[in-house]
């Protein structure tokens, strides 16, 4: 397979040092856990503190800030002043109005919206957001959490869909399964956590670079 021109993401890094390791591997987008009960929750100071840094040295990549049912203006306060994020990444229960609230008091941040795929039918429900974000993220369903859980989505499900936006691809990708996402499923972008972490939170970064050059192979 040649070189793919997919967007990757690495979602819930907690630490500075680790957050830059991915970056200079090829990272499009890094993302944070703002969600309490996360095992890779990160405080809003260590987050600040991640963003800010991946602002002065790899400025081209999108920060992203994942949160769950949250309060906007939580959202807001733990920008702590001047937001550092790019991306806020919606992965709860939020509504169009919801969104539509967000948008009109964060506009300058771009909005992602995910949804947890448990049955085919779940997807026909995100055609009415697609007018109110900036992508489309499609995670498996879990009933223990809301991500990270290295579960797949039924390849079935995900066969030949089209939404007005980009639309990224999270759950259990791996190396193993990345060849046929590529091929038959064609998301433009994946995002990837817990195929590629020692423990929550802490990313095997052998691994990590063994992904980039499985992708980025001729």
């Amino acid at each position: 397979m040649p070189k793919t021109n997919t967007l990757i993401k690495i979602c819930g890094l907690t630490s500075v040092e680790q957050a830059l390791q991915v970056s200079k591997l090829g990272a499009h987008a890094i993302g944070i856990i703002s969600v309490k009960e996360s095992p890779r929750y990160v405080s809003a100071e260590i987050k600040k503190k991640i963003f800010k840094t991946l602002e002065r040295l790899c400025p081209n990549i999108e920060r992203v800030s994942v949160v769950k049912n949250c309060p906007i203006d939580l959202i807001i306060k733990n920008f702590l002043g001047k937001p550092s994020e790019t991306i806020i990444q919606l992965h709860g229960d939020e509504d169009i109005d919801y969104c539509k609230k967000i948008r009109k008091k964060i506009p300058n941040i771009g909005l992602w919206k995910a949804f947890r795929i448990k049955t085919e039918k779940d997807i026909d429900k995100i055609k009415p957001f697609e007018d109110f974000v900036d992508a489309i993220l499609l995670d498996s369903w879990n009933k223990e959490t809301y991500g990270g859980s290295g579960k797949k989505i039924k390849s079935t499900y995900l066969k030949n869909l089209q939404f007005s936006k980009p639309w990224w691809l999270a759950g259990g990708i791996s190396i193993e399964w990345i060849d046929e996402i590529l091929t038959d499923i064609k998301p433009d972008g994946l995002d990837i956590s817990s195929s590629i972490e020692i423990s929550p939170g802490l990313k095997d970064i052998k691994k990590t670079e063994e992904l980039f050059k499985f992708l980025n192979r001729d």
